[in-house]
């Protein structure tokens, strides 16, 4: 599916829902992706973009930022305490924090260094034993943590379990978002973004549809 295709039923589903066109961003999912589809995203125009891991991504992206220094990256997957700093340095949005020891990594951080990228707290709203994130019944409780070490709390994010209907997780993350004062969502992946964008998402993370099948 080409990129111009999903913007047009992300536009479509922003329009069926009532909400503001563009406000749904794609965050296209470069991981594990061949460097050359990555490159024919960027010379399409579109500079927003996720990766998994840390290390992965220092081994392509400052590369990539000198020819196209408008790109903004963000880190869709679990961060680890010991590879804080190097996210600091490489990423503008953190989707994926989802426990307090990370979080006062990254204050502390974020007060040696000045500045901090933006910071999406992790919910679990399946309660997947295998999955990162915070409990809902928790949510409350962490976000206020998160918030009283004066971090930049932008958003929530979630990835509901595969067997269950996606709409009624990205309607819990939206409530849990409402009642927190938290205004981005991210949420919807590559097989159900349109839903997403009509529970609210702001951030929609694709990658098999914009790039093909992951190392092929």
């Amino acid at each position: 599916m080409a990129l111009e295709e999903i913007k047009a039923r992300i536009a479509k589903a922003e329009a069926e829902s009532g909400r503001k066109q563009g406000a749904a961003h794609v965050v296209a999912v470069s991981k594990l992706q061949p460097l050359d589809r990555i490159e024919a995203v960027l010379k399409g125009g579109h500079r927003l973009f996720g990766e998994n891991r840390v290390q992965e991504a220092a081994g392509k992206w400052p590369k990539f930022k000198e020819r196209y220094p408008d790109a903004e990256l963000h880190l869709v997957g679990p961060l680890q305490t010991n590879k804080a700093r190097q996210a600091m340095e490489l990423f503008q949005a953190v989707h994926s924090v989802d426990r307090i020891k990370i979080a006062r990594r990254l204050a502390g951080l974020a007060q040696e260094r000045g500045d901090c990228p933006e910071i999406f707290v992790q919910v679990n709203t399946g309660e997947e034993p295998q999955k990162s994130g915070v409990a809902p019944l928790e949510a409350d409780r962490f976000i206020a943590e998160v918030r009283s070490l004066d971090l930049p709390l932008a958003g929530l994010m979630c990835i509901p379990p595969q067997d269950e209907e996606p709409a009624l997780h990205f309607g819990l993350l939206a409530s849990i978002a409402k009642r927190n004062g938290i205004g981005n969502l991210s949420m919807g992946m590559s097989g159900d973004f349109e839903s997403a964008i009509r529970l609210g998402a702001t951030h929609v993370r694709i990658g098999t549809a914009i790039f093909g099948s992951r190392g092929t």
